[in-house]
This record gives structure tokens, sequence and C-alpha cells, in this order.
């Protein structure tokens, strides 16, 4: 088993760790062969910022001032992540799907009254 120092046991590491997971989601961060890239999960996204949003919540008052700012610093830029890829998703989605076509209205119906 190869000797490595492993990184020291921090809450700055845990939160750390949990935006790299968070932005994988997000498809910013893809290990592994271009063709096995699924794109953003969302939902798994959403449920990373959320575990964080939790954690911030059950540690108030618990963390020092460095750590409770990089925790909320954190959460600021994966929220606006999310929005930002989740925009971009949809512009690219609408380029690839055609609008819905709406029903052509009857020739000549339009301004014209009743009688």
């Amino acid at each position: 088993m190869p000797d490595h120092d492993l990184p020291p046991v921090t809450f700055e590491f845990f939160t750390a760790s949990l935006k790299m997971q968070t932005e994988m989601h997000l498809g910013l961060f893809h290990f592994g062969q271009p063709e096995e890239d699924a794109g953003p999960d969302f939902r798994l996204a959403r449920h990373s910022i959320d575990l964080l949003a939790m954690i911030e919540q059950k540690t108030k008052g618990n963390l020092t001032t460095e750590e409770q700012r990089f925790l909320e610093n954190t959460l600021t830029e994966l929220r606006f992540r999310f929005i930002q890829t989740l925009e971009k998703s949809n512009t690219e989605k609408s380029k690839i799907e055609p609008a819905p076509e709406t029903p052509a209205e009857a020739p000549g119906s339009e301004g014209q009254a009743a009688g």
C-alpha cells in the first residue's frame, strides 16, 4: 500500500470534499473517458447543496470564524454555479429541441368583429 500523506482532518477539508462532490454532480469536473460523461445531475447536486446547508444550520455557533466563512462562501458559490449550470443546460436544450408549434389561427380571424 502506498505511503502517501493524507490531508489533515479539518472542517475545511470536509467542506471542500463536499464542494468537489457537488461540482462533479454539476458536471464541472469529470474523471474518466469523455463518452462516459453523463453531464450534470441536478438532483444530486441539489442534494449535496442541501446537505451543506443542513451542516451550516446544525453547526451554527460551533465553528470558528474562518470555518463559518468558508462554509458560507462555499454554499454561495455552489448555489450560483447550480443556477448558472442549470441555465446553460436549458439554453443548450432549447437549441437542440425545436420550440413547440402553436396551432395556427384561422386565416382572417384577427381583428374581426362578430356578426
